[in-house]
């Protein structure tokens, strides 16, 4: 059945229902396109998944276009998210030109009529290039960019200065060097979407049952694509100390974007290098293709691990903190914003291995302060991450560019 705006009041209330059909009404009969390089895997699908539906229900009509790449665009694009998040890249003209190139051809063939145009991330970037603009464009950026490579920067820049306005997840990644309006949106969670809402103890048990998850000891879970930057080697060498203090396991709930064709070399490097774990059933790898399974996963772990290195904002740590399970993430990107250290959550430096570990003993260690954490964390979440306040900013953004 088709969801509605109003199945949100009891989540968030009344007020902030009645507030979004404002800014909805004033924007009645305009149409809004959001164009993205994948369907699915990754938060910027999962967003426009439930953003997309709710725009529309509110009268603003809205649609969602994914870019058609192939596979040496990918790695291309993949290469340039590396760099944007400060990897150190050559980039080849024979790169910039297909890059280019895919762009214009996916053009060919995507009708742009739209009263504004909402591009996110670097692979449709170049899109703005080959169309006569009629409307404003807003680049969104779900990355950090606090860093990046300069030669790519350099190449990208000549696109970005095309856009109105380009929309980032927090203040270190708007650039001084940049002459278009920058933005802050922080992105958001569905609390009804099949991955957050409350689920019975019974299904629970049975998605963990399919997904062969021991039950017998603590669980700490990491729940990201299988990418550098989430350091999953790092996580296993944190769960290694930490098992020197608490008899518990490993959970790898991962998932592979079809715009990221590193994952399964990720994946593979890390499945060998734990199989001795694996043969005890100590590390579990459970591919999360199913929202009620991740859903089922993040509520019933003991602890939330996100040890990034870079991170744009990371909607996952959202996710947990949405459903009261403590989280000890990085202190990088977006999750300092999420988690208040100690409150609820904790923060480490994502090379302090030990930090890490010691703040997921103490959560195991002290379950009374662990749920605490936790209720904390749900009503941060309430207050600041959900899908409601995320589309009143585009609604209020785009009202004001139209």
């Amino acid at each position: 059945m088709r969801r509605t705006i109003e199945d949100y009041i009891p989540i968030v209330s009344d007020t902030v229902i009645a507030d979004l059909h404002k800014k909805a009404k004033k924007l009645l009969k305009k149409h809004v396109l959001h164009l993205n390089s994948t369907f699915m895997g990754g938060g910027v699908a999962e967003i426009l998944y439930n953003l997309v539906p709710m725009m529309n229900d509110a009268g603003v009509v809205t649609g969602w276009r994914v870019l058609h790449g192939n596979a040496v665009f990918y790695q291309i694009t993949k290469k340039f998210h590396n760099g944007l998040q400060g990897a150190d890249i050559n980039i080849t003209e024979m790169e910039k030109r297909i890059y280019n190139e895919v762009n214009e051809a996916f053009s060919t063939y995507t009708h742009v009529e739209h009263d504004c145009v909402i591009v996110h991330d670097p692979q449709p970037l170049p899109f703005i290039v080959h169309f006569q603009k009629k409307q404003p464009w807003i680049w969104r950026c779900h990355i950090d960019l606090s860093d990046p490579n300069e030669e790519l920067w350099d190449f990208l820049k000549r696109f970005m200065l095309r856009y109105d306005v380009i929309v980032v997840s927090s203040e270190h990644y708007k650039k001084k060097n940049l002459p278009v309006e920058q933005r802050i949106i922080q992105p958001a969670i569905d609390p009804l979407a099949s991955k957050n809402i409350d689920l019975p103890q019974d299904m629970i048990a049975k998605y963990l049952k399919q997904a062969k998850i021991p039950l017998d000891k603590p669980i700490i879970t990491q729940v990201s694509r299988m990418d550098k930057w989430k350091d999953p080697e790092g996580v296993l060498e944190v769960y290694e100390r930490v098992r020197k203090k608490v008899d518990c396991r490993l959970v790898y709930c991962y998932n592979l974007a079809t715009d990221d064709p590193e994952g399964m070399e990720i994946y593979s490097r890390i499945y060998e290098k734990s199989k001795e774990l694996r043969k005890r059933k100590d590390v579990v790898f459970v591919l999360g293709n199913n929202e009620f399974l991740v859903n089922a996963i993040q509520t019933y772990s003991d602890v939330i691990i996100q040890k990034s290195t870079r991170e744009g904002f990371c909607l996952s740590v959202t996710e947990a903190l949405w459903k009261g399970t403590p989280v000890v993430g990085s202190k990088v990107g977006g999750i300092p914003l999420q988690i208040i250290d100690g409150k609820s959550g904790y923060l480490a430096d994502p090379y302090d291995y030990q930090g890490f570990a010691d703040r997921i003993v103490t959560l195991l260690k002290n379950k009374k302060h662990a749920e605490k954490i936790g209720r904390n964390a749900r009503e941060f979440v309430r207050e600041n991450f959900l899908l409601t306040r995320l589309m009143g900013n585009y609604l209020d953004l785009i009202y004001e560019l139209i």
